[in-house]
């Protein structure tokens, strides 16, 4: 059964409700060299759509089409990666909330890329200030390596295999993400990881992968139903997480 998607309505299907809109966020960025650029945003889709799929009879809740650009400045150092940086993410999210929440009871931005949520989070709080009812969520694996390595293989190996160029994956650095931060903010990934991978593909696989979303599909549909927004506006509890892990959702 798919989910409700927002793109296949027409506005009378729209009257007298006030639903909850879940907006998936992601980027167009490097994922090393074996996962395709989209990998962030296709994380955030299915996660999102997954959640609705497990809130029906439950909620009106639709899917909004995904904003496939974010704040990637980290990752510019390689081809293909798109970025629109922060000012322009958070004025965004700032006028999708105004517009949406016109007639949208609730707005969820599902993130699927870490470097979004400085502007992400501004946003989301600004729009909470004028009364909104808006929240974010991190797709964010606990215990999942930074960017390109196991995680993120495994669920792209789930989700489309063909575009997952598993001769060119190699291991980057496996330190603690926290452990890189400061080299990746003043360097940029390029120069922390001439790969772009900062963690290790190996032994990456569809099964692994299928746990992962049904795992954070089942936590973000949990905490939609609780519906408690935290300090930043984020939706739920965070899980607990080593320092600095899961820097790149």
């Amino acid at each position: 059964m798919s989910a409700p998607r927002l793109a296949d309505l027409a506005w009378p299907d729209l009257t007298d409700r006030a639903p909850l809109v879940l907006l998936p966020l992601g980027s167009c960025e490097q994922h090393g060299p074996h996962l395709p650029l989209d990998t962030d945003t296709t994380v955030a889709c299915v996660v999102a759509a997954r959640a609705a799929q497990r809130l029906r009879g439950e909620a009106d809740v639709l899917v909004a089409p995904c904003q496939p650009y974010g704040a990637s400045g980290e990752h510019e150092g390689f081809p293909g990666t798109v970025s629109v940086g922060h000012d322009a993410l958070r004025l965004l999210v700032t006028e999708i909330g105004r517009s949406m929440l016109r007639w949208a009871g609730r707005l969820l931005v599902v993130n699927g890329h870490g470097g979004n949520l400085v502007s992400l989070a501004d946003a989301v709080s600004g729009l909470r200030r004028e009364s909104r009812d808006v929240a974010w969520w991190p797709c964010l694996p606990p215990g999942s390596d930074a960017h390109a390595g196991h995680a993120e293989t495994s669920m792209m190996l789930r989700l489309r295999s063909s575009a997952v160029r598993r001769e060119r994956a190699v291991a980057g650095p496996t330190e603690p993400v926290h452990l890189l931060m400061d080299r990746l903010v003043t360097e940029s990934v390029r120069a922390v990881s001439p790969s772009g991978v900062l963690g290790d593909p190996a032994g990456a696989r569809a099964s692994e992968g299928e746990r992962l979303l049904d795992g954070m599909a089942d936590r973000l549909a949990a905490d939609i139903r609780a519906w408690r927004v935290c300090a930043r506006g984020r939706l739920g509890l965070p899980e607990r997480q080593p320092a600095g892990a899961g820097a790149e959702r």
